[in-house]
């Protein structure tokens, strides 16, 4: 993606807000597409697998992006400038979705996500040390405020969650380095190019490991499943990058926070979870953490205010 996206004119147009309201739609969609994503996942894992629902997320979604972006209708698709930071990129998003998904088989749907928002306030804390993009203290008083917010989740010792919730902050961690190496590839491969990376290495890994494992012959509802998680997955992909063409990132972030809102849904229709008071009181303490960040991000315009 290169160039300005359409939202990002002057800001009282009626022309510039047209495209940011699609935009935010666009994003909407996308992380309701992801939510479907972990639902299915959560669905799927104890009727197939973790290791087999991870490759059938992978196979089913590296097929639904091939339809439009394969090296035959893009032919330098496949070169890239830092093939082994690619490799660790996608790596590191493998064992991030993995881990994502062996923790949903415990946890609630909810409990995932709001782990997972501690994303951003991880990236913020160690973008310094490895990018030289220090914090400031008032967004340290934030990631700080934010990590209190899981321990309200968590409340370690007090049986307040699964220990599987280890996972997922694994999972966190990987994610973390999955995006700062995103950043490091963004001015020097394609989006087209780290995306059609990050699908295949899910592909390449672990179907050897498939052929060994797999043991389960799926019925109607599983193979429906199977089609679906990488449905979700393209199609999320797909409409996070034409909300991003019409508006910046700055205008997107905060919607990232109403996945939150899908998962609570989702949780409750497919699996009958109901979060409780602490879980609730926790995530909304990381989401108003993670959306400071984001005002603290857009008010200095640089990365150490």
């Amino acid at each position: 993606m290169t160039g300005k996206p359409h939202g990002s004119g002057p800001p009282g147009t009626a022309e510039t807000r047209r495209q940011r309201l699609i935009a935010i739609a666009l994003i909407c969609g996308a992380f309701a597409c992801f939510s479907g994503l972990d639902a299915t996942a959560k669905w799927l894992s104890p009727r197939i697998g973790v290791i087999e629902t991870t490759w059938v997320r992978y196979v089913s979604s590296f097929f639904f992006v091939s339809l439009v972006l394969n090296p035959w209708s893009h032919p330098t698709l496949a070169i890239t400038r830092r093939p082994w930071l690619q490799a660790i990129r996608s790596t590191l998003l493998l064992a991030s979705t993995m881990l994502n998904f062996l923790a949903l088989q415990y946890l609630q749907l909810t409990q995932t996500m709001t782990i997972m928002f501690l994303q951003p306030l991880l990236v913020a804390l160690i973008s310094g040390p490895l990018l030289g993009e220090w914090v400031g203290p008032r967004r340290l008083a934030a990631i700080g405020v934010g990590f209190i917010g899981v321990l309200l989740i968590t409340r370690p010792g007090a049986g307040g969650i699964h220990w599987a919730a280890i996972y997922s902050f694994i999972g966190v961690g990987a994610y973390a380095g999955y995006s700062l190496i995103t950043r490091s590839l963004a001015g020097q491969d394609s989006s087209e190019t780290t995306m059609f990376y990050s699908a295949a290495a899910g592909v390449i890994v672990l179907t050897p490991i498939v052929m060994v494992t797999w043991n389960v012959t799926p019925d109607g509802w599983t193979l429906l499943m199977m089609a679906l998680i990488g449905f979700w997955g393209a199609l999320g992909h797909w409409l996070l990058i034409l909300a991003h063409r019409h508006a910046s990132a700055a205008i997107l972030s905060p919607f990232l926070y109403t996945q939150i809102v899908w998962m609570i849904a989702l949780g409750y229709l497919v699996f009958g979870d109901v979060p409780d008071r602490w879980m609730l009181a926790g995530a909304s303490i990381v989401i108003l953490s993670g959306m400071y960040l984001l005002h603290r991000e857009r008010v200095q315009g640089r990365p150490g205010g």
